[in-house]
């Protein structure tokens, strides 16, 4: 579950594939409880200046490249069997024998996941959830939600985390220690994968519906698997149109 957040900042990802902004110079009715979300953004947001953010720009100078590209690979292994789940309730059988492939020859090859034999032998990363599930099942998105600590998500997204968790292997690890440290570094390498996104989410002239766009945007893109209505556009233009809330 917390691979496929990326922590409290899953949005990023929507940043780097530019999807555009609904303007938010006017009310969005997908987001009728913006005043809550907004102070829920700011709490998040301060928690992540003041540790997050610092702890992962550390983890980033001074670890590795191979040891950050190993953990990558193992919290992407562990990944697998939720994306596996998801792919075979959506009736996605060519993308669950690849996925099945991909979990087999990184865990047995790939040495418990550090390493990704499974991509040089063509075996894409497919990103499923039971979010995107619930979606391809005709479920609507619901109102726009920001949550404590684990940021943008959407009343579906909200209601699926409990499925999801379940299906994540985290979950079984019956040594608290264990499975706590292994949450920590899930969150500490996703946050680390969003450090290059920063400054482009810093330009916008309001970050809460920059983030909250991006985020339901992409979330659409991923129940539709592109197949939804042309939001592509460059980050430049999601700044402007972040920006038409000045006016």
């Amino acid at each position: 579950m917390m691979r496929h957040l990326r922590a409290s900042f899953l949005v990023a990802a929507a940043l780097i594939c530019g999807c555009a902004a609904h303007s938010p110079a006017k009310h969005d009715p997908r987001d009728p409880f913006e005043r809550v979300n907004r102070a829920t953004f700011k709490f998040n947001d301060a928690l992540d200046r003041a540790a997050l953010r610092p702890v992962a720009k550390g983890y980033r100078k001074v670890t590795p490249r191979f040891i950050q590209t190993g953990v990558s690979n193992f919290m992407d292994n562990l990944d697998t069997p939720l994306t596996l789940v998801n792919d075979l309730l959506q009736g996605k059988f060519k993308a669950g024998l690849n996925d099945t492939g991909r979990l087999l020859l990184n865990t047995t090859l790939g040495l418990g996941g550090l390493l990704d034999p499974a991509s040089d032998a063509g075996l894409d990363k497919n990103d499923e959830d039971f979010g995107q599930t619930f979606g391809k099942w005709g479920v609507r998105a619901g109102p726009y939600l920001v949550l404590p600590f684990l940021g943008p998500s959407n009343m579906r997204d909200g209601v699926a985390r409990i499925p999801d968790a379940t299906a994540n292997p985290l979950t079984y690890v019956e040594r608290d220690r264990i499975r706590l440290s292994l949450y920590a570094l899930s969150v500490l390498d996703s946050r680390v994968h969003l450090l290059d996104v920063d400054d482009t989410l810093n330009q916008a002239y309001d970050r809460y519906a920059f983030m909250r766009n991006a985020y339901l945007q992409r979330r659409e893109y991923l129940v539709t698997d592109g197949q939804g209505p042309d939001r592509q556009v460059d980050e430049e233009q999601m700044l402007e149109d972040s920006q038409d809330s000045e006016n």
